[in-house]
């Protein structure tokens, strides 16, 4: 991590950021992001090393909650910085008082060699015993330390626009250094964080910023270009138009949601896309009237459930604090109840694919196995299958689950089902 010392007022304007990022209300991004909208006197310099501060605080909480215990919000940005950051107690002299220059020094000291294993891989205690039902300490340990990392920026071209070698060589001459992703065949990685949503490939709808393991879900469902297809969690559309894409924008592609802000942030990047074939609608719940019109009648149908999104802590640090068991417990409910709307939706030889950005077994397999007991027209396509038709190699065998350690992509579950009668 590459942090300046910070001034004063700098750290200043991050320790009142993380005090109020760790009451854990609201999500962090949208809490730095109404501060910065309340201080537009804070400048780009500021801003960035406000949210470096933060989240790199949201990523180490339990060691920095180890190193100092029960110490305000400022101290344990201070522990991050010394600890975590690189920055050494005589840079930081400037921006500290007498007494946090003396407290500073203790922390050198302290070893944190011995803390208990869930400490340091980072995450709540209840997290790592549920991942330790399915992995060995080791694997919980060695995800643990992907998930501090911050995750890379992934690209998705639109192949109706541009392929993308013409992406890459068009990126290259304008100084912006990118790779083409290991498994997505249009995904693009970006060395570090450049705004690229000013570039011009961005603007005009050449590109989409998605993870890598969100472009992959879409290999799965493989909508042919005349279905009719339903993305019945759509959120703000980035697999909707993903799936337009491989459809060549022909076909008939309808992007589901219960909540029309989320809706509405499809709308600007549906019109950069150049598709015609998605219909974005509000339902009011998995029992829509809409939905029930639609049984037996689609050929492809894809369920992106609402998760804890414990998959997407490289960028989310927070989440991890946010949820618990029993927000868990109230979310196997919801994904049940929509993982059977949307099968009814699912006509005989189409295909159903369910899927989370979570690593929890309780909202993966722990769904699936019991639809399949309950549903025996459906069987399970392996994914390693449908994803080599499309010339992607990962060997995943039946059901697609990806986390950061060893695919460095966003922690992702799916399941291929097709309906046999």
């Amino acid at each position: 991590m590459n942090l300046a010392p910070p001034s004063r007022a700098q750290l200043d304007a991050a320790a009142d950021a993380l005090d109020d990022v760790l009451a854990f209300s609201r999500p962090a991004d949208s809490v730095l992001s109404a501060r910065f909208r309340h201080h537009p006197d804070l400048g780009q310099r500021d801003r960035a090393f406000i949210a470096e501060a933060v989240f790199g605080v949201l990523r180490h909480l339990r060691t920095l909650d180890a190193l100092a215990p029960e110490v305000p919000a400022r101290r344990k940005l201070v522990a991050f910085l010394i600890r975590f950051a690189g920055i050494s107690v005589r840079r930081l002299t400037a921006a500290l008082s007498d007494t946090e220059i003396q407290w500073a020094e203790t922390l050198k000291a302290i070893d944190i060699t011995a803390l208990p294993p869930s400490v340091k891989a980072e995450l709540p205690d209840w997290l790592a015993q549920r991942l330790g039902s399915h992995m060995d300490a080791a694997g919980v340990l060695a995800l643990g330390r992907a998930l501090q990392e911050p995750a890379p920026l992934d690209l998705r071209v639109n192949t109706l626009k541009m392929d993308r070698d013409a992406v890459l060589e068009r990126l290259a001459s304008d100084g912006i250094a990118a790779q083409a992703t290991p498994y997505s065949p249009v995904g693009v990685r970006l060395a570090g964080k450049p705004a690229i949503n000013r570039h011009p490939l961005f603007t005009e709808g050449a590109i989409e910023v998605q993870d890598e393991g969100s472009q992959l879900l879409a290999y799965l469902v493989a909508p042919r270009r005349h279905d009719l297809v339903v993305d019945f969690c759509a959120g703000a559309g980035g697999k909707t138009l993903a799936l337009g894409a491989l459809m060549r924008s022909r076909g008939r592609l309808y992007a589901f949601d219960t909540a029309p802000r989320r809706l509405e942030r499809l709308r600007p990047r549906l019109a950069r896309s150049g598709l015609s074939n998605v219909f974005p609608h509000v339902i009011s719940s998995e029992h829509d009237a809409r939905i029930r019109r639609l049984s037996g009648k689609i050929d492809r149908v894809l369920v992106d459930a609402p998760c804890s999104g414990l998959g997407t802590l490289r960028r989310n640090p927070d989440l991890k604090w946010r949820q618990s068991p029993q927000s868990i417990a109230e979310l196997v409910k919801k994904q049940t109840s929509i993982l059977t709307a949307a099968a009814a939706l699912v006509k005989p030889g189409g295909r159903l694919v369910y899927a989370t950005c979570s690593l929890l077994p309780d909202e993966n397999m722990d769904i699936i196995t019991p639809f399949l007991n309950n549903h025996p027209e459906f069987r399970v396509v392996h994914c390693s299958d449908v994803l080599a038709q499309h010339h992607i190699t990962l060997e995943c065998g039946e059901f697609l689950e990806l986390d950061p350690h060893r695919h460095n992509t966003d922690g992702f579950f799916a399941a291929a089902l097709e309906r046999t009668a």
